[in-house]
């Protein structure tokens, strides 16, 4: 591959027609992304559970000139059954009658202790909404993305989740598992247009890179509008053909 994700350039329309779900879109990176991809010309699909953070995000959209009209789609990864990602990609088959992107970029956390340490209750949530609902999601959407001309699937990994370290628990495993899960369904769909790929944000100056560590100086660290050109490049037309790869945004 020629081109280095972390310093493409593209055009004002490169996402242009292009239909697009992001997960966890109501903050962070999610949040950037959705109003960049949507000023690029992506129809944004904002994913969430806060419903006043993403009619914020939709009304912002909204005033971005030429940008066209977001969907919100409002869903608990913690609780959502069958029934609810059935109910979901039903909607948007409805709407849209296809995929273009899938961003998995919603997930938690978890706890900063030991293995030894570790609450049982809260490993299997973090390994619930970080890898579980991803699957989920990935599979329901999978007939709307064989719909598409060019379908790209990102999932969101980390550092800790190429290299363990301690006291990261359930979020490290979730990540290697998320890297896992990309590579699998890479491989699945070797021969065929879907692609799905990993990008790992680094150090970026979000609420979760707080929690994680609160004593840092958040004026280092880049702001999510400043780490894209990864996701543009992989969600876009001149991204054909890579697939299995995980990439660090910085």
């Amino acid at each position: 591959m020629s081109i280095d994700p972390r310093s493409y350039t593209y055009g004002d329309d490169v996402l242009k027609g292009r239909i697009i779900l992001v997960s966890g879109s109501s903050d962070g990176i999610g949040k950037a992304l959705a109003r960049h991809a949507a000023s690029l010309g992506a129809q944004v699909i904002l994913h969430g559970r806060s419903v006043p953070k993403l009619e914020k995000i939709y009304d912002a959209i909204e005033k971005i000139d030429g940008a066209p009209r977001p969907s919100i789609a409002v869903m608990d990864l913690e609780s959502a059954n069958a029934e609810s990602y059935t109910t979901l990609a039903q909607s948007i088959e409805s709407e849209f009658g296809r995929l273009d992107g899938l961003v998995h970029n919603a997930s938690i956390l978890g706890e900063r202790y030991s293995i030894e340490q570790y609450d049982a209750v809260v490993w299997q949530k973090v390994m619930h909404v970080n890898v579980t609902a991803a699957f989920a999601l990935t599979q329901v959407f999978l007939p709307l993305l064989n719909q598409s001309e060019d379908p790209s699937v990102i999932f969101t990994s980390s550092g800790v989740g190429r290299t363990g370290k301690a006291f990261w628990g359930a979020y490290a495993v979730s990540k290697f598992a998320t890297e896992g899960l990309s590579q699998v369904l890479a491989d699945e769909h070797r021969h065929g247009k879907l692609r799905s790929n990993c990008i790992n944000p680094g150090a970026t100056r979000t609420n979760m890179r707080l929690a994680a560590y609160p004593a840092e100086d958040r004026d280092q660290l880049k702001r999510p509008e400043d780490i894209l050109a990864p996701y543009i490049y992989l969600l876009g037309p001149d991204s054909r053909g890579v697939t299995g790869e995980s990439f660090d945004a910085q």
